[in-house]
């Protein structure tokens, strides 16, 4: 029986190191557009046989025109959080207020999970999504148009404001995420052992903090973009 067991042991392990072993590493630019453009340069490893998973690096830059963003924390627009916010379908209207902004433009340099699966050795399809990371761009200013449920909603509302792009970027769940954040459910075709092309769709998370609390408190306002997304990968 112990014999037994070492052997299942050791061939279990066996097989997970080869699976692990059976990495590849891509370079990839991809571009979305539509309500914005969104150019987007990573650098990741995927591990497995078929079913690939794996992680990386990726800088995102979205630029748009004006547009309008809505409040934020989950426990103001679900009044609930983390998986909670998530199976809560309605939303609380009489908090969901508006930065309305001129312009908009944030650049994010995040870490992304990576799941894949193999149909052929030419054909893949996935889906990643940025985890954790940072934030940056310049100040804009915009009109905050508040439902004026509270007094610092009536205080301010229709007035100028200014915000600067989230700089603490984080995937919790749903409302309840942080930042600026990008994801992609996508198709591959690979040309030839090196270059493939993907294309999917790209839906960015894209934040603002104020540099004023206002209605209920808060400073956080977020814009949520799904655009078509087109990329080019280079495999090492």
């Amino acid at each position: 029986m112990k014999k037994q067991l070492i052997i299942a042991i050791i061939l279990s392990f066996n097989a997970f190191e080869g699976a692990f072993a059976q990495r590849y590493r891509t370079a990839d630019v991809a571009v979305s557009f539509g309500s914005g453009f969104a150019p987007a340069l990573s650098y990741g490893q995927l591990y497995g046989k078929k079913f690939k998973y794996g992680f990386g690096l990726r800088f995102t830059s979205f630029s748009g025109g004006q547009a309008d963003l809505t409040t934020a924390p989950a426990k103001l627009t679900a009044g609930k959080e983390s998986f909670a916010a998530l199976f809560e379908s309605k939303k609380i209207n009489s908090q969901l207020d508006t930065l309305r902004l001129s312009n908009v433009q944030s650049n994010s340099l995040n870490l992304f999970i990576n799941l894949q699966y193999s149909i052929t050795p030419k054909i893949e399809v996935g889906f990643n999504i940025d985890a954790i990371g940072l934030s940056f761009g310049g100040k804009q200013s915009g009109t905050f148009i508040a439902k004026q449920t509270d007094a610092q909603g009536k205080t301010n509302n229709n007035k100028t404001q200014t915000g600067s792009p989230t700089t603490l970027n984080l995937l919790l769940v749903s409302d309840s995420d942080i930042g600026s954040l990008n994801s992609e459910i996508y198709g591959r075709y690979w040309l030839n052992d090196k270059l493939g092309i993907r294309a999917g769709l790209g839906f960015q998370f894209v934040e603002y903090t104020t540099t004023t609390k206002l209605a209920f408190d808060n400073d956080r306002f977020r814009g949520k973009f799904l655009q078509p997304m087109i990329a080019v990968s280079y495999k090492f």
